[in-house]
């Protein structure tokens, strides 16, 4: 058995190079979602793994690592594309298996054809050494959506401090905001008479489920600082609330925690009842773009192979 046959997770792109390689080490032409299919086999990727979808949900992420497998070692004439979805392996393809190395962005890095792709492919305001080529193991996607996530995190955690920081009545008219977002909330007027009162017995007001007004949705908002956990005592107060109102439907926010009784309590209670904490308000409000703007718009763009057809 191969090493690369060993069961493992689904392979990052410069791991499936070789194998892509081998698979076409007869000098056939062959159809890259056959490729697919037999690389998920020796591979031993579970149903799941097969299915699983880039962040975007355009494509499937094995899919995507071997059509950059295949974008890679063509660029660097391993392989050639004799028709549209097919690919060959080429002499320089066939010398690369024989020479026995490990094949990945490395060793491509020899050929003028791929430094020159590269050299197209990489920003003008981006110099990458050859030690950052061994490194990379992403595809720009998958890059590129790490740096994404990695600026929606930081700015769930920026929301979250200035809700933190917000006076009791800012934090109520953000969760009124956030509400009529998510479309809550009928009227601005509906979701203006939302809070700003003290509270009557666990419950801060109610809001229109729809714009018809068929259901309501009780809630409670908390202002809490970060240390400080929202108990079992709170969440059956805000139980007993509903019941008091005959309402089968409850949010409670706060800009803390719960505790682990209190989730309890919610999941036991005959009302449905969603506890929203403090970095989960926060992650909703990015979601739904209250207290947050677009800076900038990024479009991804792909061939249109329909458009070259002849």
């Amino acid at each position: 058995m191969l090493e690369w046959e060993k069961r493992m997770a689904i392979p990052d792109y410069q791991t499936l190079m070789r194998p892509l390689l081998e698979l076409c080490a007869d000098g056939q032409e062959h159809k890259i979602r056959e490729l697919i299919d037999v690389l998920a086999v020796k591979f031993k990727l579970t149903p799941e793994e097969r299915m699983e979808l880039l962040p975007s949900g355009t494509m499937t992420t094995f899919r995507s690592r071997v059509g950059w497998a295949k974008t890679y070692l063509k660029q660097a004439g391993a392989l050639e594309q004799p028709a549209r979805g097919s690919v060959r392996i080429t002499a320089r393809g066939k010398g690369a298996l024989n020479s026995n190395v490990k094949i990945d962005n490395a060793y491509l890095s020899q050929y003028k054809e791929f430094q020159a792709f590269r050299e197209r492919s990489k920003p003008k305001s981006m110099e990458q050494s050859t030690a950052a080529v061994r490194t990379v193991v992403t595809t720009p996607e998958e890059t590129l959506q790490q740096a994404l996530d990695e600026l929606r995190g930081s700015l769930i955690n920026e929301v979250h401090d200035a809700l933190l920081r917000a006076s009791p009545a800012f934090f109520e008219r953000a969760v009124i905001d956030l509400l009529r977002a998510m479309g809550y909330g009928g009227t601005v007027e509906d979701a203006g008479t939302l809070l700003g009162g003290p509270g009557d017995g666990g419950v801060d007001g109610a809001i229109k489920e729809d714009k018809l007004g068929l259901d309501s949705v009780y809630v409670q908002a908390k202002k809490w600082a970060a240390d400080r956990t929202v108990g079992d005592a709170e969440i059956r107060n805000f139980i007993g609330a509903l019941q008091l109102q005959r309402a089968r439907k409850g949010v409670f926010f706060t800009t803390s925690d719960f505790s682990k009784s209190a989730r309890a309590s919610a999941a036991h209670s005959d009302s449905r009842v969603v506890l929203i904490n403090g970095v989960e308000l926060a992650t909703l409000m990015v979601e739904h773009n209250v207290g947050v703007s677009v800076t900038s718009t990024l479009q991804l763009k792909k061939l249109d192979s329909d458009y070259f057809e002849d």
